[in-house]
């Protein structure tokens, strides 16, 4: 008898509550039993959701009071700590967390503890799949540190981080989640590009943790860039810095560290971010410049870089093939 797993979900109003909400509907093994939003409790999930008409008749609920197997908390950064501060949460029951309240705090290796004691694995499958298989609660990455990390952490596993690196990113509009700001209008947004947080990210303390993981001497400054861009979702990241390497030494290192991971895929030819959108993977392609190794990552911000790592996450804890339910396909044209 296959698996079956009973899910609820925290915050299901939002754009990553929504992808969640498409990917466990049609996840084989999974069981959707709540979906909680205060603000359209009652409603039902395809009136805020209507890519979801014709597909479930289950409605938001005010509270998370049904026992389940795996809790997803997608509320924003802060409110998931507040909301297991405030509600019982059997000790049984798995969490996977999409904010940033439990990603990282100094001097800890790989997880993160809580005020009640519950430890957070942090769930970047290709720097820990063994760690996140044991699991109990895992803090699933944000996406521009998903991004970055998969663009770096094969260097940093050969201790070959040792000059600055270079990192700009742009991102969908997305990514700056569902609430209405003077940043986030379409009226603005479009055909318009502004940095933001330059030098001073939040995914700076994740990314440089887990480089320190694999790379303890030596860790390099890292000067990142973000932008915001002109479309929906997405995001596309350019890291650069001196090496050493030849383009086919690098291009060997990449592809032997990701040959065990199946959505981090090392390519030969120049990519483009519909390659990656409405799917679960990371592309990466490397140039040789000169004395600089240019790596150019490519992720869905909303799916890699949030739900569909929640996902896979989730696959790994429950002793599933890690790519169940994520099987997607990019529209390409």
């Amino acid at each position: 008898m296959s698996t079956s797993i009973k899910a609820g979900i925290v915050g299901g109003a939002g754009y990553a509550g929504g992808e969640l909400l498409r990917l466990i509907l049609l996840h084989p093994n999974v069981e959707l039993a709540f979906v909680q939003s205060r603000s359209q409790a009652g409603k039902p999930v395809y009136a805020t959701h209507p890519d979801l008409l014709g597909e479930t008749e289950i409605l938001f609920s005010a509270d998370a009071a049904i026992p389940v197997d795996v809790l997803f908390l997608c509320a924003g950064h802060g409110e998931a700590a507040k909301f297991l501060a405030e509600n019982e949460v059997s000790a049984e029951t798995k969490i996977i967390d999409l904010s940033q309240d439990f990603r990282w705090n100094e001097g800890t290796a790989t997880a993160n503890v809580n005020a009640d004691g519950r430890s957070f694995v942090y769930g970047l499958p290709e720097l820990q799949r063994e760690q996140i298989q044991q699991a109990e609660h895992i803090a699933n990455p944000g996406c521009f540190a998903t991004g970055i990390q998969l663009a770096l952490l094969p260097l940093a596993k050969q201790n070959l981080l040792n000059t600055d690196v270079h990192v700009s990113g742009i991102t969908g509009s997305t990514g700056a989640g569902q609430s209405l700001s003077a940043t986030s209008h379409f009226s603005w947004r479009t055909e318009n590009v502004s940095t933001y947080k330059v030098m001073e990210h939040q995914h700076l303390h994740e990314i440089k943790r887990s480089l320190k993981s694999l790379q303890s001497e030596g860790q390099p400054d890292i000067h990142f860039i973000p932008y915001r861009g002109p479309f929906a979702r997405g995001i596309f990241i350019t890291a650069y810095l001196q090496s050493d390497l030849s383009l086919e030494e690098a291009q060997a290192m990449y592809k032997d560290y990701y040959k065990g991971h199946p959505f981090t895929l090392v390519t030969d030819q120049n990519p483009d971010l519909k390659q990656v959108v409405n799917t679960n993977k990371c592309v990466l392609y490397l140039q040789k410049l000169g004395n600089m190794l240019v790596i150019t990552s490519l992720i869905d911000n909303l799916l890699k870089g949030a739900a569909g790592q929640a996902v896979q996450n989730m696959n790994l804890v429950f002793g599933l093939d890690e790519t169940t339910g994520l099987k997607l396909k990019a529209a390409a044209f």
